[in-house]
């Protein structure tokens, strides 16, 4: 099997951490060249992985090289010059999240998508988390019945000290973008991406000037289903919380830890599966899960999970939160 020729821009700590390892280490990709406008930290990580190219610049990296992706992990002010961009190349593109700066930026990005005929793949490597692939599996076998509710929420410390993130201009906002968008993202893949109805935030500045520290939010669906989403880099806990807790008419599901109930003649009965896989290092192994799954869709040509399509939806959603929060009202959709 030919290797898929891979270009990776950007070079910061998931990059190092996470995307250049496994990659590098996979029979089914060759990174062919790197990019950073730090020509030392490329030129670095190009020896260190056999890596034959290192570029400093984006657009003399694209028309240099000859490649089947691109793997886009640098700041979101970047992504939309760079994914519509490598599109037009001819590229297929996995761009971490979040997509873009706002709604307007993903609707064009989703447009260089269709234009192109290839595929794009945000980010949104917490769906490959065997815990909430299980919750996904239940939900969708109808096992906890109509899911009329979902609280979700994830608290931690700022996982970056770079300057951009906290400029809103080059982040598109704050804790929300960062962390917010993640529970969002979950919650409409489990509950199948429903219409949404309307949007309540409120967002707090305690810390940084340009974005929020802390969001809170309330979703309506059409459907009838109800979401809360808390998201904080500063609340001032004794550990970091990630959790998503679903509940239906039938049963219910939480994570971290896994935990599934189902009514049954009357009785709340524990369903959870005895055996799941559990990785040593779920961080990491999500991020190879989703690798390796864009891989494999780039070589049978079906569709991946986490599309362009999807991350403008999610992003008409985060602009609405945005908006409620800056006018402390809540959004209606049409």
């Amino acid at each position: 099997m030919t290797k898929i020729k891979t270009l990776i821009s950007g070079l910061g700590g998931i990059a190092q951490i996470a995307h250049i390892p496994f990659l590098s280490r996979s029979d089914k990709t060759e990174i062919v060249a790197v990019c950073d406008i730090d020509k030392s930290k490329a030129r670095t990580i190009a020896h260190k992985y056999n890596i034959k190219n290192y570029f400093t610049d984006y657009e003399q990296m694209l028309s240099e090289t000859k490649a089947d992706c691109i793997i886009i992990t640098t700041p979101t002010y970047l992504h939309k010059q760079q994914a519509i961009k490598a599109l037009a190349k001819g590229l297929n593109v996995l761009v971490e999240k979040p997509l873009a700066l706002n709604y307007d930026e993903a609707a064009a990005i989703n447009r260089a998508v269709k234009k192109s005929g290839k595929r794009l793949m945000v980010g949104m490597n917490n769906r490959f988390r065997p815990d909430i692939m299980m919750q996904e599996s239940f939900i969708s076998a109808g096992e906890l019945g109509e899911i009329f509710y979902v609280k979700t929420g994830f608290l931690k410390k700022r996982s970056t000290e770079q300057n951009w993130s906290v400029r809103k201009s080059e982040s598109g906002g704050g804790v929300f973008m960062d962390l917010g968008i993640v529970m969002l993202d979950i919650v409409l893949w489990l509950l199948k991406f429903p219409k949404i109805r309307s949007v309540s935030a409120v967002n707090y500045y305690h810390n940084f000037k340009e974005v929020e520290d802390s969001s809170f939010v309330m979703l309506r669906f059409a459907n009838n289903a109800t979401v809360t989403i808390e998201t904080s880099w500063t609340l001032h806990r004794e550990d970091d919380l990630f959790y998503c807790n679903v509940y239906g008419k039938e049963g219910s599901s939480s994570i971290n830890p896994l935990r599934i109930y189902k009514k049954m003649h009357g009785t709340l009965v524990n369903v959870t599966p005895m055996k799941i896989e559990k990785p040593a290092n779920i961080f990491k192994r999500t991020y190879e899960y989703e690798l390796e799954h864009f891989m494999n869709c780039i070589n049978s040509g079906s569709e991946n999970v986490s599309t362009s399509r999807e991350a403008l939806d999610r992003m008409k959603i985060v602009d609405a939160i945005y908006k409620s929060a800056r006018l402390g009202k809540e959004i209606n959709f049409k």
